[in-house]
């Protein structure tokens, strides 16, 4: 408990700001230090004390006297925050941002409401592409797995089913070979200066 209470939070040096949180503050010399903005009186009070304490005051001038240490009033003391011009930009342009995606959102759901028929139109032509994107990959495994038993059957000596003039023996070609271009074979070092 505190020893005296002063003002209408009850604590020394704190004051309640019409939003509903408190404000602490203390003086150094002529100098007041605002020590910042806190949800409850007590952790501002607990913030006061720990700036008294940093500034060797008595402990008669401080709100609570359950702490002996100037690192027990660190330790009961809420975080500061820290608030720059930085962190304020920072919080305007993620509420600007957050203001958009509400207003286009809200504009989506009206549109959905006044145009069902497009909303029926994208429906239908997503479920296509999902339907044309799994054929297709269907399709590839289906002919690598060719294109490898194949190459197997090949590399085993055994003769291939492609003819010469068959698309798949292109594709099961390329897709196997390590060097589709012709090297010469010459290895005289006459190219070699």
């Amino acid at each position: 408990m505190p020893p005296r209470r002063r003002g209408s939070s009850g604590y020394r040096s704190v004051r309640e700001r019409p939003n509903g949180w408190y404000s602490a503050e203390i003086r150094s010399g002529d100098v007041r230090l605002g020590l910042g903005s806190f949800r409850s009186a007590h952790e501002a009070a607990r913030a006061y004390d720990a700036a008294a304490w940093r500034l060797d005051r008595p402990r008669s001038q401080m709100n609570f006297r359950d702490v002996f240490t100037r690192e027990q009033a660190q330790r009961v003391a809420p975080p500061p925050r820290l608030i720059t011009d930085m962190d304020c930009a920072d919080h305007a342009q993620r509420q600007r941002r957050l203001l958009i995606a509400e207003e286009d959102e809200r504009a989506m759901a009206e549109w959905r409401r006044r145009h069902p028929e497009d909303v029926a139109d994208e429906r239908a032509y997503w479920a296509e592409r999902t339907a044309r994107r799994r054929a297709e990959r269907v399709d590839r495994r289906r002919r690598k797995a060719l294109a490898n038993a194949q190459s197997d059957i090949v590399a085993a000596g055994g003769r291939s089913i492609f003819t010469s003039d068959d698309e798949r023996w292109d594709d099961m070609w390329l897709d196997t070979s390590d060097n589709t271009e012709e090297e010469d074979d010459d290895d005289d070092g006459s190219d070699l200066e």
